[in-house]
């Protein structure tokens, strides 16, 4: 991840900081324990950065997910001091002296350590068919579909989602309840709805209790969200649409 023999040099001597780990073996923990390290205070450090430093330097045993470092692929996501937050962008700045406590995502099965299980997740995303349906056209499609820049703004923020997990972790309804579908995938469902392209219909995937109607509109999802997506209105404007479409039937978005 990064050159730490490089950059732990130029750290002034003893300034450290502690992270407060949780750590869960399959096998060996009956649940999870926290496990304090003691890494570098940089300045430039994001939390993922000591992590990194404590499997590369100090324990090898530790695992957590990360791919691209920038805030890109969403794999970094932990709960930070009770908060999810993306570690590669969650500096040690924030923390004062520390501590830090590292945790994985809340709501999700912990596979180990920081790792968690999102294979529920994933089947969520497919169940909303997020994808441009178009009616009775063949594989390969060749036509182009032309939109204004007005169409593209209607649902482009939906389509800045990285997957991260950060609002469903912050999300108390899915917390207590996995069945619900959840933000993400209810946002991007609504992504696709509003695309003119789009001739799908998720009417009966979403106006469920456990889709738009098991929202309690707390806004968590909306306010940890690291990419500026508004899960919260999505699943909002879409209440609107599945009431309007329970009284008139024949209405479609």
């Amino acid at each position: 991840m990064t050159d730490t023999a490089e950059t732990v040099e130029k750290a002034a001597p003893g300034r450290t900081i502690r992270l407060e780990v949780a750590r869960y073996r399959p096998g060996q923990d009956a649940e999870p324990v926290f496990q304090g390290y003691d890494v570098p205070l940089m300045d430039d450090w994001a939390v993922l950065d000591g992590l990194a430093y404590v499997k590369d330097r100090l324990d090898g045993s530790l695992s957590f997910r990360w791919s691209c470092r920038m805030g890109i692929c969403g794999s970094c996501g932990m709960t930070v001091n009770g908060e999810p937050r993306l570690t590669c962008g969650t500096f040690f700045t924030e923390f004062g002296d520390g501590p830090v406590r590292i945790e994985p995502l809340q709501g999700f099965p912990v596979l180990r350590d920081l790792v968690v299980d999102i294979d529920g997740f994933l089947a969520k995303l497919q169940h909303v068919r997020p994808w441009l349906i178009r009616e009775g056209e063949e594989l390969p499609l060749t036509a182009e579909y032309a939109q204004t820049p007005e169409q593209l703004e209607s649902y482009k923020q939906y389509s800045m989602c990285i997957n991260c997990l950060l609002c469903y972790s912050a999300c108390p309804v899915y917390v207590l309840d996995p069945d619900f579908l959840g933000p993400a995938a209810i946002a991007l469902a609504q992504r696709y709805n509003l695309d003119p392209r789009d001739q799908g219909d998720r009417f009966d995937l979403l106006n469920l209790d456990e889709a738009v109607w098991g929202c309690t509109f707390v806004g968590e999802c909306t306010r940890v969200c690291p990419k500026h997506v508004d899960p919260a209105e999505a699943i909002q404007r879409y209440k609107v649409t599945a009431a309007i479409r329970s009284i008139l039937p024949w209405s479609r978005r």
